[in-house]
């Protein structure tokens, strides 16, 4: 118990509780309790520029699921590697595959502390099944993999889970390229998941969102349109209906095609 103590109190000492993060302010905005004032006060303003936030963050939680499901039960994937992952929620990558499949292996990856003091949360697995957890950064991909490696067999399909992380990656972090690394190092078969804030969905509300936002936390937006969302799939195979709003991924029901929301999202296969 006193390592367990040690670690948590050096993971506290590592915070800045005075900067949002996109991982609190997330859990905010999904009605959640490990946030900071900083925080609240960051997702009461994201509320303000664009009034539809919360709706839009809850459609992007369900295509997660609605995406997780669709690769476990109807294309067979067993592994998964959430790259972004937040704090824990309903509906987690491994509840909805191991919910299919129970013998499903899921491997999530964030940077915010205090998603690493929640892990224990997203370990709990069954039996058959394996969840672990990493503490890197996207723009660290060689880390992730080799992290990975340890429970993923890169040597049979993987689902590569990007929702709503690579909006935090600047052009001059390249996103492209980290993205082509990650699909490079899964073998065919395997699939991209990503959704990504929208530059060209409500533009004036979410350009307004994107410069709050970014005045105050340190990690910032940069919006993209369609079009630059469907260059991270290109060499891959679109799932039908192929990059479109989250909302719009095939939805179970009327009321989830009608969310509204900001976010583009699209499902991909490698091939070759």
């Amino acid at each position: 118990m006193t390592g367990e103590s040690s670690n948590g109190e050096e993971l506290l000492r590592r915070l800045n509780t005075a900067v949002p993060h996109p991982a609190r302010v997330y859990d905010v905005w999904l009605g959640g309790k490990d946030n900071y004032p900083a925080d609240r006060a960051a997702a009461a303003a994201g509320l303000e520029a664009f009034p539809s936030t919360i709706q839009s963050v809850r459609a992007n939680r369900a295509f997660l699921a609605r995406a997780v499901e669709y690769l476990a039960a109807e294309e067979g994937i067993r592994q998964f590697l959430d790259i972004g992952t937040g704090l824990p929620s309903a509906n987690n990558t491994h509840e909805v595959a191991q919910e299919v499949a129970e013998e499903a292996r899921v491997v999530y990856v964030d940077n915010d502390p205090v998603v690493m003091l929640h892990a224990q949360a997203l370990l709990t697995s069954t039996a058959p099944g394996v969840t672990d957890y990493i503490e890197a950064d996207l723009r660290d991909p060689k880390t992730i993999l080799a992290d990975a490696a340890r429970t993923l067999d890169f040597t049979q399909p993987v689902a590569v889970m990007l929702i709503a992380i690579l909006h935090f990656i600047s052009d001059d972090d390249h996103p492209y390229e980290i993205v082509n690394s990650l699909v490079e190092a899964v073998p065919p078969g395997s699939f991209l998941v990503i959704s990504h804030l929208a530059s060209d969905i409500f533009p004036e509300e979410l350009a307004a969102f994107a410069r709050d936002f970014n005045s105050r936390s340190s990690e910032k937006v940069t919006l993209r349109n369609r079009d630059e969302v469907a260059r991270f799939f290109t060499g891959l195979d679109l799932v039908e209906p192929g990059v479109v709003e989250v909302s719009k991924w095939r939805p179970r029901s009327e009321l989830e095609s009608a969310a509204a929301n900001a976010v583009w999202c699209g499902v991909a296969r490698k091939t070759a």
